[in-house]
This record gives C-alpha cells, structure tokens and sequence, in this order.
C-alpha cells in the first residue's frame, strides 16, 4: 500500500523539513497503513532525517538515498560498481554521528544498500581511506576511456552520445540503431554503464554511438561528481542525440531537467538532435524538422517499432563528420541515411 502526502512551504524547516502538522499528518498516514517506510522526494540534511525518524518511529529515506539504492542494484559493471559506491560514501560520511550503530539493527531494504550495511564500524577515517582509493582506480578507468576517445578521433569517426531523462526509450534506440542487445526495459536507471558501438552510415565512414545513463531533474550532485568519467562522453561527444518520450505529459519539464545536467557537466554547446520517441503511443507519426543551416534538427519516431528510424540516421549523416565536409552536401548519403 503506497499514500502519498502533498505539502507546500516557503521554506523547508530546518528541524524536519515539513511543519509539525504535516508531520503528523504523514503519521497518521503511516499508522492508517501500517507503512514502515517514509520516502521524502527531496534531499534531507542528515539532522532532518533523524529528527523525522525518531517522531515518526519509523525509516525515512530521502531522494538522494533513494536513487543510490537503485543505483546499487543496476550497475553491471566495474566502473559502475566503484562510481555507485563513491556516491554511497560521500553520502554516508555526512550522516556518520555518535548513534551509528542504530543501523546494525536495520537489514537491508531502500536505502541500506552498500557499504553502511556491512561495516558498521566504519569511520570517518576509513571511508577518507576508501574514498581516495575508489578515486584512484576511476581515474585510471578514466585515462583509458580518455585514449579510447583520443584513437576514435583519430580513426576520424563521428563520436555520437545519447542522453536524456531516464526511461525515455534511449537504449531501445541504442539497439534499433546498433542491434547490440543491451538492457531496455520500463525501469528507471536500467542503464548506468556506458556502451558503445560502431554504426556505419556511409561507405567508410561511421559514427561510434553511446549509450549513457538517464538523467533526472535534481540529479543529486554526489550523483554527477562519481559519474564524472561517465558523463564525460556526453561532453566530449561530436553530436548528442536528445532522446524524449513524446507520449510523456511531462516532456517539457523534463527536457528542461536534462539541458541543466548537460549545462554542468560542460555539455551545453555540443550540437544536439532532439529525438521524440513512442510516437505511436502518442499517435503521431514520423517526421523530421531542418534547422536554418539544412541539418535535420528534430525526428519523431518509435525505436521499439523502427518507425521513422530513417529519419534519424539521416540526421546523423545531415550533421557530418568531423575535419570533413558535411555530409548535407552530398544529397546521395542523406538518400541513403533515408533508404
């Protein structure tokens, strides 16, 4: 049994966030069923959340430590193991406090995931330790995906990456695009680790496309700190494909949400397509818009039907290649982008 409790204030209190009434509208929200979990979505000071535990005698977990016990169950990875587990520890060293070991009583569950379930005894001290270790092995991880960049550029490909707001349908372009198989299923954050695969448009020229995690308004900023390397390919990407649900009544705010983590992780100028996916969950049908430069800006399509896939391969090929001349001169690759 899910309730959810709405509230509005101007300004959250600093002892428990909501006022004292919409707390205890909340517990009698949990004593009506029997809930013994409190999920706030937002991010709660660690004051705030012990307060809130102790009145409302039960569990609360805020956004942030929310989307680190998904995250800890979708990384596959290495690297997407140690950048769940960097986050998990920046967000538990701010909550390490005298009463610490009230969580050997605590099994599991939203938001226990990770190091602060098996290693009670951890201190400040150690988590700097573990910290600093996990930093080392991802810049070394980041190095290498830095020289795979580097013989890519070289291989003069077109480095394409693919973003936006999570469960919008970016993996199911991925391999409509790619035929790669990977995961693509109706969850949030079922991709965290970046894959990438050789698609070729033309005779002897190619792009190398990337599969990034979702982004998320209020992306927690722990979140994009560990994610850093990740989120570098969509940086240093040639073109980013903007991938949205058209059939999403909340389109609007979200693409919003991605354009400001694209702002901070310095990915704001990289030319972009913008992709609207479901169509046919939306009732729309496939088309494509030109910006005033001729380069196809806009396609409407639906990767899990392939409808109007032809459309954004043409856009790709619209944009060129990099330290070559664009390829919208040359109608016939636009021609075959379509066929």
């Amino acid at each position: 049994m899910v309730q959810i409790v709405l509230g509005r204030r101007d300004r959250p209190d600093s002892a428990l966030f909501a006022g004292t009434g919409k707390v205890d509208e909340i517990g009698a929200a949990c004593l009506a069923n029997d809930a013994e979990l409190v999920i706030f979505d937002h991010e709660l000071s660690a004051a705030q959340q012990r307060n809130l535990s102790r009145v409302l005698g039960r569990r609360v977990v805020d956004r942030v430590a929310l989307i680190l016990d998904i995250f800890a169950l979708r990384a596959r990875s290495h690297e997407g193991k140690l950048q769940v587990e960097l986050a998990q520890l920046d967000y538990l060293s701010a909550r390490l406090v005298k009463g610490w070991t009230h969580l050997e009583r605590q099994r599991g569950g939203i938001g226990m995931r990770g190091p602060g379930e098996t290693q009670l005894e951890t201190d400040r001290r150690l988590i700097g330790n573990r910290v600093r270790q996990l930093k080392s092995r991802l810049s070394v991880l980041e190095k290498q995906r830095a020289n795979r960049r580097r013989a890519r550029a070289r291989a003069g490909s077109l480095n394409v990456s693919l973003v936006g707001y999570t469960n919008a349908g970016k993996s199911t372009v991925f391999n409509a695009l790619t035929h790669a198989g990977v995961l693509a299923v109706n969850q949030l954050f079922a991709t965290l680790d970046t894959t990438s695969r050789r698609v070729f448009l033309e005779p002897e020229r190619f792009m190398v496309l990337s599969d990034t995690v979702g982004f998320i308004r209020q992306l927690p900023h722990t979140l994009i700190v560990a994610f850093q390397s990740t989120l570098q390919e969509a940086a240093d990407a040639d073109l980013l494909i903007h991938v949205m649900d058209a059939a999403d009544p909340e389109r609007i705010s979200r693409q919003d949400a991605v354009e400001k983590v694209l702002e901070e992780v310095g990915a704001a100028l990289v030319p972009r397509i913008e992709v609207f996916n479901k169509i046919d969950l939306a009732g729309l049908t496939p088309r494509i818009e030109r910006d005033l430069h001729g380069r196809i800006s806009r396609v409407w399509l639906s990767a899990a039907s392939g409808l109007g896939l032809s459309g954004l391969r043409a856009a790709v090929v619209s944009h060129g290649w990099p330290n070559h001349d664009v390829f919208e001169a040359s109608p016939l690759g636009i021609e075959r982008a379509l066929s």
